[in-house]
């Protein structure tokens, strides 16, 4: 589902409605605080899109950006 461009590693995820959607940028905001990561990230009702990359490294996909898009994924699993 993440793919790399722009040194940037982008993924979209759908839900049922806005509430839904709201929820899992709820749960994900505390997982990237822990990781003192803070995603750019964009919601139109029922979709959250993300561009992750790491700013104190130039802008550039880091190991950093690779453990958050885990961390989404498995909040993700529980909205399927």
């Amino acid at each position: 589902m993440w793919k790399e461009e722009d040194n940037k590693l982008k993924a979209s995820f759908k839900f049922k409605d806005f509430t839904e959607a709201f929820a899992f940028m709820t749960e994900v905001a505390f997982h990237a605080e822990k990781m003192q990561h803070h995603p750019d990230w964009n919601n139109v009702y029922n979709t959250v899109s993300f561009a992750l990359n790491t700013h104190d490294a130039g802008n550039k996909v880091t190991e950093k950006d690779h453990k958050l898009a885990e961390a989404i994924d498995k909040v993700y699993e529980r909205y399927k």
